[in-house]
């Protein structure tokens, strides 16, 4: 399927924005959502995302060779990104901007969607979904109990640590300093990182890393 969002006068839309459709089933969303694009199904309904800024995908690209160097180096898991869909209930099929399979897990890594429950997600926010990110995503993931949800806001250079306790997510807002995984063992990051303007080297970062838990 090939989707275009144009305004009344038919030119293509170019501000952020989400679209929600109703009336769709999970079979119609597999066969029809466009693989090039961040399409979700949550209970009935389909969500269309706009376009990634290039920042927001610089960002993404940061902290998925950051993660991915780190699991790789130890043994951890799988890191994956959107728009790879995740079917985490029954009729929620989410596409995380970043996610980590645990190990034993991996193997199931297949098809559309995938059958598995990562231990860390990772959404950043931008000014159109900044709600969805922090209401609707994290109680579906919260639901899902998966162990570990981050949220980074780049307009408000906040970074959102949700932790499943006692089976609710426990919601920490960091500005700065170390940032520990509770679900990655060993993986850690200074918040100011992500907020940095250029981004630091992810071979730096990702030396220092591996260099501190020896």
């Amino acid at each position: 399927m090939k989707v275009m969002v144009v305004d009344e006068k038919k030119e293509l839309v170019t501000e952020s924005y989400v679209l929600r459709f109703g009336g769709w089933t999970l079979e119609r969303y597999l066969e029809e959502s466009p693989d090039n694009l961040i399409w979700e199904f949550v209970r009935g309904e389909v969500i269309m995302y706009s376009p990634a800024t290039a920042e927001h995908q610089d960002l993404v690209i940061f902290l998925t060779r950051l993660l991915a160097g780190f699991c790789e180096a130890r043994g951890l898991g799988k890191v994956l990104t959107g728009p790879a869909a995740v079917r985490i209930l029954p009729e929620v099929v989410r596409e995380p901007d970043i996610f980590v399979i645990r190990p034993e897990d991996t193997s199931k890594a297949k098809g559309v969607p995938l059958d598995v429950r990562p231990n860390l997600v990772v959404e950043v926010i931008s000014s159109s979904t900044r709600s969805l990110d922090l209401k609707e995503k994290a109680e579906d993931y919260s639901l899902a109990r998966i162990p570990e949800y981050w949220a980074v806001d780049m307009e408000r250079e906040e970074l959102y640590v949700h932790r499943l306790e006692e089976g609710e997510y426990k919601k920490e807002c960091i500005k700065a300093g170390k940032v520990e995984s509770h679900s990655i063992p060993g993986f850690h990051l200074m918040a100011e990182w992500l907020f940095q303007e250029p981004l630091p080297s992810v071979d730096k970062c990702l030396g220092e890393l591996l260099q501190s838990v020896g």
